[in-house]
């Protein structure tokens, strides 16, 4: 007997408040034969908010190969199933790519039905430039996977976004005031569409002294926004921890071996930092 295979649906759910979920993700998900969530206990808060009552199963980023798998054997065997995240849109830092591209690379159909995204919620009120951007997903975990993040796009002319937990924000906002200059405008975005949704712009300066002192600005999920390199950024203007550095290895090392032993340890171009060392040493 033929039949004609199921189709995959992405279907975005809330970031939070439970209100903001389309009539179309409702009517997806009561209506196909399965969902592949990230966490079933997650989903059935929605679920259940909504009366719907579908057959679940777990797709998250430890059993994504085996999962996608069998996924796309219920799809070529008829089946629809439902792709949800436990917020927003699935694949944006959450798992769901190598089931699309299985689902894809197999000539099936794979449907998109939009909604509540953390990142595009975050940009839209940040009031920075947003006709471009850099999506990065989350920042590294590790201080000097994170300093390396920073210095690669400390010359980035356009607003670029990452997201970051609640237990790294603090030391991210560090690492990067160790690297991009402190009068960056930054926005911090926290628990978005929830209780106590917290927006800031601000420089990094600010920024990182306000998360400092503040330990509420230190919970919940963070979507940080910065702005583009100013011209005189662009041209590379040293940051504090950089000149600092510098002056540092000038009181041990005659000025050509700071300057060389400053470029590994900083990152920054050599004619600034030899430049910054000639000063110094004027002073």
């Amino acid at each position: 007997m033929s039949h004609e295979p199921g189709k995959l649906y992405v279907v975005a759910t809330p970031i939070g408040n439970l209100a903001d979920i389309t009539f179309r993700a409702v009517s997806v998900l009561q209506e196909v034969d399965l969902i592949a969530a990230e966490d079933t206990r997650h989903v059935k808060l929605l679920l259940n908010h909504y009366g719907i009552s579908n057959k679940l199963m777990s797709l998250h980023q430890h059993n994504e190969d085996p999962a996608s798998l069998q996924v796309l054997e219920k799809l070529k065997a008829g089946l629809s199933v439902a792709l949800v995240s436990d917020a927003g849109t699935p694949l944006l830092s959450d798992p769901g790519m190598p089931l699309v591209k299985a689902v894809k690379d197999a000539g099936l159909a794979v449907v998109p039905v939009p909604g509540a995204c953390a990142l595009i919620a975050a940009l839209s009120a940040a009031g920075l430039p947003v006709s471009r951007f850099i999506f990065e997903g989350f920042a590294p975990r590790t201080a000097a996977a994170r300093k390396a993040f920073f210095t690669e796009r400390l010359h980035c002319p356009d607003t670029w976004v990452f997201y970051e937990s609640s237990h790294r924000i603090l030391a991210s906002l560090q690492n990067m005031a160790a690297i991009i200059p402190v009068h960056r405008e930054i926005v911090i975005a926290r628990e978005l569409t929830k209780l106590h949704e917290t927006i800031v712009k601000t420089n990094l300066g600010n920024a990182l002294a306000l998360v400092e002192r503040d330990e509420n600005m230190q919970k919940g999920e963070f979507v940080v926004i910065v702005g583009g390199a100013a011209a005189q950024d662009k041209e590379g203007d040293l940051t504090e921890e950089q000149q600092r550095v510098l002056a540092v290895l000038l009181k041990e090392c005659p000025l050509k071996t700071a300057v060389i032993m400053a470029v590994e340890i900083t990152g920054a171009r050599k004619k600034l930092l030899y430049q910054a060392a000639l000063d110094l040493q004027s002073t």
